[in-house]
């Protein structure tokens, strides 16, 4: 059975319980470890690897809930608790807009669940704690230093995420507690900013409000019940007000089309795009997936255009396996 490595924050970056209104070695316990196992042949076995580890948290008797991409395809999950115990989980759920996935113990995990606080009421500067399994030597005290759109090469927006500082050195899955013991985040990224003319590292954390409206349809269907967003299968960044591809994902509609790393995407549907965010709100707003998307795409010097067959791209993934 795999364990999870050992390691600790850096004791200047650790919660101490006396700086918090709410009992904080009790809400810490409510994160556990989270290690998948991803067979070789899996759509996202290339990009995320075969084996993933990081943290999850407990929001219902037995439901545990993490970052998507640490469970996406998963054939194995395995939860590792405070007390030494190791427990099997079934992927339960994944919602591609948001990024949350959801895991199902397989038996009884005696864990109270962290409840579940309001994103939107966190302000920049609050004090909180990114927990991650193993209680106070693996969390970090830190504040919220800001709440902003974040667009992700991979077809991914959100239009407010939270981010902290320091940042968590295993942020995958880490539950962001709020100042009142509350669930207001997971964690999803460490990105890299300026600050007075040094760069320095934060953790970006998919908001909890975003979750409340599709719960129910994790826990029921396993995925959002409604028609997906159109997918492309290309990754993109944004370069001085430009669209430019980045890469393309082997099996998708760019790959299909020819597109490739270093061409400059100028317009969807005759509307010009100068910015991720646009990219993607024009992409999303022509339909479901499935829909026919055009392009006008810049490559070497000549402009042409070029239209893409969309599709969903769960329909890549391999559903996870009923144990």
């Amino acid at each position: 059975m795999p364990s999870l490595t050992e390691w600790k924050v850096p004791p200047a970056c650790q919660p101490r319980s006396g700086d918090y209104s709410f009992d904080l070695d009790r809400a810490l316990s409510s994160v556990v470890g989270l290690h998948s196992i991803i067979p070789p042949d899996a759509f996202s076995a290339d990009n995320l690897g075969t084996e993933r580890a990081g943290n999850g948290v407990v929001i219902d008797d037995g439901l545990v809930l993490t970052i998507g991409y640490l469970i996406t395809e998963a054939e194995a999950v395995w939860l590792h608790l405070g007390d030494g115990r190791v427990m099997q989980g079934h992927t339960l759920g994944f919602d591609s807009e948001t990024g949350f996935g959801l895991v199902q113990a397989l038996g009884r995990l005696d864990i109270e669940p962290l409840p579940l606080g309001s994103s939107a009421a966190a302000k920049i500067g609050d004090r909180v704690v990114l927990g991650g399994a193993g209680g106070r030597t693996r969390s970090v005290a830190g504040r919220i230093a800001a709440k902003q759109e974040f667009a992700g090469y991979w077809e991914y927006l959100l239009d407010e995420a939270l981010f902290t500082y320091p940042s968590h050195p295993n942020w995958g899955g880490a539950g962001l507690i709020s100042e009142r013991g509350e669930l207001i985040g997971i964690g999803s990224l460490q990105l890299e900013r300026e600050s007075g003319g040094k760069s320095e590292h934060v953790n970006m954390v998919v908001p909890i409000d975003l979750l409340k409206p599709v719960l129910g349809d994790l826990r029921k269907f396993g995925r959002i019940n409604k028609p997906a967003r159109p997918w492309l299968g290309m990754y993109s960044a944004e370069i001085e007000n430009k669209v430019v591809v980045v890469g393309v994902s082997a099996k998708g509609p760019a790959a299909r089309a020819e597109l490739k790393a270093g061409d400059v995407i100028l317009a969807v549907n005759g509307e010009k795009v100068s910015s991720q965010t646009q990219f993607y709100r024009k992409l999303w707003s022509l339909g479901a997936a499935g829909v026919d998307v055009p392009l006008t795409v810049y490559h070497e010097g000549v402009t042409f255009d070029v239209v893409l067959a969309s599709t969903d791209r769960v329909k890549l993934l391999k559903a996870p396996r009923l144990h």
